[in-house]
């Protein structure tokens, strides 16, 4: 137990150090794919990276899929997100052959903005401007993973996604050497988006280690100026602490999860979770991140039934209210 306590407290100091690195920020854009729709990953502040998941690992570490010990798992998600935006997430996955030639999994994240109303700058109008009309804008990513257990230990996964993001379109001027012509532009992009990760069971009890890499792509932009995804590196660790300190009686179990990520387009992060689950019928939650303005503590809860979960999430999000999330999965 003591070797296990030191490993634990060692992987904390690295994973801080990392959170702790001189800050190199740069523009990123189609942030929608930095949104946790998941309930569970939500309410346990996001420190999924080596938690197995079932389908749900595609939205965190696609390696979480390779443990996955029933012949199929599905969820569909719901995110009342700040600002009136909705996103919903859906993904599943298929085990044909109880892991032996691996996990394949399909996930797909939709995002809807709302209604806005368009205008253009018109000097000749009477107010310097004039209606273009009602306008919506679209985001969508669908992607494709596989996970595989190399050995009893060590497990890797990847996913692609097609992603796509419509801005609508905008009015744009030509200038040349004998007039000022107005263009239409339509501002749409669909890069291909790349997910890896691996998990690694130490045989310290339950103690388990994960890395991740999301959003991974090749830069795009709409108009002059260049752009990425928001690539995030992760490194995490987790274990049942039930492990540890023995506890008789009823069936139970208290699962901590530490992430240290590394972004690129803000500072670091280092998140927190902790489930406890009674029975494998219910599971209480909590969870921090570090470095956020408007939000850092999360809760939420499952409730499991023949296969059956619902998750629940709810977000302090400090001006923009509170932001809930519901996962219902299926898995046999």
């Amino acid at each position: 137990m003591k070797k296990t306590i030191q490993v634990i407290f060692f992987l904390l100091a690295v994973t801080s150090c990392v959170a702790q690195e001189n800050q190199k920020l740069a523009q990123t854009g189609f942030q929608f794919l930095s949104v946790t729709s998941d309930a569970r990953g939500a309410a346990l502040g996001e420190a999924m990276t080596s938690l197995g998941a079932g389908s749900s690992a595609l939205f965190f570490n696609p390696a979480g899929m390779a443990g996955m010990a029933g012949l199929v798992d599905l969820t569909a998600s719901t995110n009342q997100w700040i600002a009136d935006i909705n996103h919903n997430a859906y993904s599943i996955a298929v085990n044909p052959a109880r892991g032996q030639y691996g996990v394949i999994g399909f996930s797909v994240q939709t995002v809807d903005y709302g209604d806005f109303y368009g205008t253009r700058v018109d000097k000749n109008a009477k107010l310097g401007y004039v209606d273009t009309g009602i306008f919506t804008l679209s985001s969508l990513a669908v992607g494709v993973g596989y996970a595989k257990q190399l050995t009893d230990r060590f497990s890797v996964g990847g996913q692609v996604r097609w992603v796509r993001q419509d801005l609508g379109e905008s009015v744009v001027p030509v200038i040349t050497a004998v007039d000022t012509s107005l263009k239409d532009v339509s501002n749409e992009l669909t890069p291909l988006a790349f997910d890896f990760g691996t998990q690694f069971q130490t045989g310290l009890k339950s103690l388990v280690f994960g890395m991740s890499v999301r959003n991974f792509s090749k830069e795009i932009k709409y108009a002059e100026e260049g752009f990425q995804l928001p690539l995030v590196f992760n490194l995490g660790i987790s274990m049942n602490v039930m492990d540890v300190i023995k506890v008789g009686g009823i069936e139970q179990s208290l699962w901590v999860s530490v992430d240290a990520c590394h972004y690129r387009d803000h500072a670091e992060q280092v998140k927190v979770g902790v489930d406890y689950r009674l029975l494998k019928l219910l599971s209480l939650r909590g969870g921090y991140m570090s470095s956020n303005d408007e939000s850092g503590l999360t809760f939420g809860f499952g409730v499991s039934y023949y296969g059956v979960t619902f998750d629940y999430a709810n977000t302090p999000f400090g001006v923009f209210d509170t932001v809930q999330r519901m996962t219902v999965r299926f898995a046999m």
